[in-house]
Order: C-alpha cells, then structure tokens, then sequence
C-alpha cells in the first residue's frame, strides 16, 4: 500500500478525448516527489523542441505533490508547468486553497493535459473516474459566474473549480488560472496555455481520504503549527494582516517599488498597508485546507460607483505594490478592485499592475501620448486612468489594451529603445515588488532563475546577515550556512546562500508546500519538519539531503527544458534599469545593481550548482541528480 500520494496520475488528450490513467512505481514518486519536478518531466518526455506554447503540442501539467492533502498547514498547493507564451521558456506557477487536496481526495496525484479540442470542454473529475464536458455555455463567462454555474450543473457546492476567465480566451498572454474565484496560478501565462486548448475548466470532488504512514507525527506538527503560528513575529504579521502586513516594513526599507521601479519610498505608502486594510475593509480572514495561518484576506467596499465584492478575497502585498507604488496609486478600495477585475477575468496582478506602470512611465517621458492612449492622461497617480487600462487589457477592447496584453517587454519591442530602458522585466516576466537593487541575492536570483524574476525561489538577504535575524541561523545552518556576511554584502557567502535558499524553494516547489509556512528561515516550519512531514507522510527515510537534491533535479531540468529552446547564459540577466541608481530621498536613493558583481556572482552559482560557465548542467550532474535521460 502507498502512503502520501494515490499512485494515479490521470492523462487528457483533449484532441481524441482519450482518458488514461497511468500508475507509476513508487521509486517515481520517491525520485520526483510531485509538483514542478513531476511536472518537467513530463513536458521534458512530451513536448518536441521549439513548440509553439499556445499550439496544441504544448503540455499542460497539475501536478500535487506526495504531501499534499495531509491535515498539516501549508500543503494544499498546486504547481502548474507548461511551456510558457510570455518567455518562450518553461513556464512554473503555483497557487494555493482547497483545490489541490479535493484533487488528491478525488484519487488523483496529478494530470497531464495534451492535445486542444475542438470546442470548449471542461473536465468533471469525481472519485476517481474523470469525464470531458461540454463548457460552450461557459465560455466568455467570468470566473464567479463560472464557478456558481458548474457547482449548480453537478449539484454540488463543496466543488472546487480551476479555470480560465475571459482573459485568457481574449489572449491576455499573462492570464492565470483562477480556483476559488481568488487564489491564482498566476505567473508565466498558464491561463493562455489552458485557453489555447479550449479547456475552460478543471471541477473536482473527492471524498477519498489520504492515507498517511504516520498520523501521529503528523497529527503533533498540526498542534505545534497551532501553536506557533503567534509564537513567530513574522507568522504572527501574516495572521493578523496577511501578505500585506510587510507594505510599511519594506516601505521603511526603502525597498517598496515605487512609480515603476524608480525609487525604493511610496510617500503615501501607510494608506494601502495591512495594517490599514485591516482596520478599514476587512471582513473576515480566509485560509487553505488545514492551514492555521489564514493569511488571506477578505475585503468589502464600495466607491465611486464600484463594488469589491468579498467573494474575491483581497489584495496580496504584490498587488498593492504593483497596483499601488508602481502607479504611484494610494487609493486602498481602486487597488482592492483592481485585484477583483483581475481575479473575474483571470490575470496574474503581477504581470499586469507592473505593464499598467510601465506604462505611465513611458507616457510620463513622452514615448507614448494620448494619441497612443486613446486619450487618457495615463500618469503616475491617476487612480481612474490606471482601472480604465486595466479593463482594456482583460477585454482587448481598443488598441492600447491589446498591446499591454501582452505583457510590457512585447510592448517595449513596439515602443522602441526608449521604452525597452524602463522595463522592469527578466525572461519577458515582469518583477515582484521585492528589489534586487538592495537585496543583493535577489539580483542574482532574478536573473538566474528559469521562468524569470520570482520574489519565491529564494530567501532574502536580511536573513542571513550580521546583525540580522540571528533567530533562525541555526535552521540555516542545516543547509550549511553557518558565516553570515555584513550587511550588503554581494560576496561568495552570499552567493552561496542564494544558491542554497535557491535549491531549498525549488525542492518546496516539488513538494507543493506552502512557502509561509515551511522555508529554510523565518516560516513556521524549517528544514527538520519538512523532512519530517515527508517522512511522516510517505513512511520513508528521506533525509535535508535528499530533499535538496530534489530541489536540484527541478532546477536541472528547468535548465535543460530551456536551454533546448535556445536559451543561454545571455538570458540570464537583469534589466537596464536595474543598473541606474534609485531616486528619490529614502535610505535605498542611489542604490543600483554593481553589474561586475552581479556576473562574478553568476559565475559562482553556475560553479555552484554544478554548471559549465555558460550555465549549462554537466553531465556528471545529471548523472548524479537521476537525469541522464534529459540528454537525449
């Protein structure tokens, strides 16, 4: 009998509407464990070099993980690969809620989808049997239409819905994929990919339950979870204000992007904080499947003549830093719209708040005008133009929508040089608002990483710093981090720690964990429980070690899917403007990437993770890390 994962991985080609299941041995499950890695196996098996990524040859993969669906906070997550339509490259994405566990308790690890139909479809997945459905009466409908609409067709509310919104059937080429009507597969154009197969939906229900190894040791991390969640300043933020609780932390910083990236201060930072929301919008906190953190929010407003409906959740501090500081935009109940419009129609906030910000950058420097604008006066700060362009996008209604559709450095490429200077973008995906230009691993991350910059596939510098959060060195040191650098430091220590961090994200990223509450650092859960929840999930011996290899192998195979499509050391790098110094008067103004420490730093990483100068695995690794076969 397994333990931790169904053994089940259900196959879709929406072409011959063919259903298959395979049921791989368990040294699978032990080598890929599940989510990306599992993932990038299967697009590295099934999809042929130079792919179109919206053409039917792409391969669409939902993959949970062998942890995924335990009563323990932090590990009803669901990864998302594909071949992503905004980088060309491999695209990765993961979201979280109830929809990952329904999956496993619906008997199904994972799906891997191929193929396009020849008409909208949905699938209907139940207990262990999956059925192909006609959504022809779903398609053009948005997501809170939609997810009402399948749970009345199959009577039954406890259903959880995956889709796709209008977006991505427009072509918004950074749409998401929308469960719960608030929680989103956001980043690298997974929704694109999921319209371009005509593919409207994914419903799930199951009452199967997971069958663990050890329930008691699962059952004392749940408690201690409980326990600790107020125990733990930064845990203790997320409870109370959510992601947002950080707007005025890293605002004081000087590392709170402001008008597209230009300085690290928004002035009017304290109105969008979460601490503001908290005491003005909030209805309620809202959580993922056994999780005791609940850093979601719930919002409700009404303004202007707009409504934040609370069936949309609220903004997370991406969000308010995209939408907000990047546009100079103060205003807390347009933001808590925006991210609704975004969520209705399924666009990840990230992509499309920094495009709508690039943007107003080009317009304010006179690259565009209102001729290009259709008339809006398109500036930093102007709260109406901003939600305006954002309903131009998510329709493609008129021609500056259909342009920052596809994202800010396709806009650039028409624009000209002078808009290429203001991106903020890396693999075509644009920037988080957490800022290499002061969080020195976070250059080196950002450019390094496979599907562009991502404030999650690291840890940031002040963790590992003199006089930093010395209270969780000695969890770093099981990753064999034990000299912290000062502070600012761009040094081989602080290479190694985002090398290592790097590794530690990935492995969660395979394990599909939540990364606020399992992390090498400040999270509720570090290296040792991680181990201990896969141990406790599965019945098996896995060690810190073998957990980081898993990390590595997701790595390799990002690397190598890439590298097949023509990607190289070339790639790896930051944008222009990350090398001019920040203005403004904040304690990060003059602040700037140093480009010659950004490429020694390539250097040791590539060295690091066991990688030719050119950023290439070697096959010894390959070797080492069970991956042979990605050669061929």
């Amino acid at each position: 009998m397994s333990f931790g994962y169904t053994g089940s991985i259900l196959h879709i080609d929406l072409l011959t509407m063919k259903i298959e299941i395979e049921n791989p041995p368990e040294e699978f499950y032990r080598t890929y464990m599940g989510g990306g890695a599992m993932g990038l196996y299967y697009l590295l098996k099934g999809i042929p070099p130079q792919t179109d990524p919206l053409s039917p040859a792409n391969i669409l993969t939902f993959m949970c993980s062998v942890t995924t669906g335990a009563a323990v906070p932090g590990q009803s997550r669901i990864n998302v690969n594909a071949k992503s339509p905004m980088s060309g490259g491999i695209g990765d994405s993961q979201a979280g809620g109830f929809f990952p566990a329904e999956l496993k308790f619906a008997g199904f690890d994972g799906i891997v989808i191929t193929g396009k139909s020849p008409k909208p479809v949905y699938l209907w997945i139940s207990d262990g049997k999956a059925e192909i459905r006609d959504a022809s009466h779903l398609w053009g409908k948005t997501t809170n239409e939609v997810d009402r609409l399948i749970k009345e067709e199959l009577n039954d509310n406890k259903i959880q819905v995956a889709q796709i919104g209008p977006a991505a059937e427009n072509g918004v080429l950074f749409s998401s994929i929308v469960n719960m009507v608030n929680r989103n597969n956001g980043r690298t154009g997974m929704g694109a990919v999921m319209a371009s197969k005509n593919l409207k939906a994914v419903a799930v229900r199951g009452t199967k339950k997971l069958s663990v190894a050890n329930q008691a040791l699962l059952t004392a991390l749940a408690k201690q979870g409980a326990h600790d969640v107020s125990e733990n300043p930064d845990v203790d933020g997320l409870a109370k204000h959510g992601t947002a609780s950080v707007v005025a932390f890293q605002n004081d910083l000087g590392t709170f992007p402001t008008r597209n990236y230009t300085e690290g201060q928004f002035e009017e930072a304290a109105k969008i904080s979460g601490e503001t929301m908290t005491e003005t919008i909030l209805k309620k906190t809202d959580t993922c499947f056994a999780c005791s953190v609940r850093c979601k929010r719930v919002v409700e407003a009404e303004k202007d003549g707009y409504k934040v409906d609370p069936a949309f959740g609220g903004p997370e501090y991406e969000t308010l830093g995209t939408f907000g500081s990047y546009c100079g935009i103060s205003d807390l109940e347009a933001i808590c719209y925006a991210n609704q419009i975004c969520n209705d129609y399924g666009v990840d906030t990230i992509s499309c708040g920094a495009t709508i910000a690039f943007a107003m950058e080009c317009f304010e420097k006179g690259i565009i005008s209102t001729k290009d604008t259709g008339g809006l006066e398109l500036k930093f700060g102007n709260t109406s133009a901003m939600l305006e362009v954002l309903k131009q996008i998510v329709q493609k209604s008129t021609p500056l929508g259909k342009t920052l559709s596809l994202g800010s450095a396709r806009a650039a490429d028409l624009w000209g040089a002078e808009a290429k200077k203001l991106l903020v973008t890396v693999k075509n995906e644009e920037a988080p608002a957490h800022m290499p230009q002061a969080k020195k691993s976070l250059a080196l991350i950002y450019a390094v990483n496979a599907f562009g910059a991502d404030h999650q596939s690291s840890e940031h510098d002040w963790m590992y710093e003199v006089g930093g959060a010395d209270l969780y060195f000695e969890r770093l040191a099981m990753l064999g981090l034990t000299n912290p650098p000062e502070a600012g430091d761009f040094g081989p220590e602080k290479v190694k720690f985002a090398s290592l961090t790097h590794t530690f994200y990935s492995m969660l990223d395979s394990l599909t964990l939540c990364q606020f509450v399992f992390g090498p650092a400040w999270t509720l859960f570090g290296p040792a429980e991680t181990r201990d929840l896969v141990n406790g999930c599965t019945g098996w011996d896995v060690t810190v070690e073998e957990l980081m290899k898993l990390g590595e192998r997701r790595l390799d195979m990002m690397r190598v899917f890439n590298i097949r499509e023509g990607f190289s050391r070339k790639d790896d790098r930051l944008p222009d403007k990350f090398f001019v110094p920040l203005k403004g008067s904040g304690p990060t103004s003059g602040v700037a990437v140093d480009a010659e420490k950004l490429e020694k730093a390539i250097d040791l990483h590539y060295q690091t993770m066991g990688w030719s100068k050119e950023g290439v695995p070697s096959l010894e690794k390959l070797e080492e890390l069970d991956l042979g076969w990605c050669v061929k």
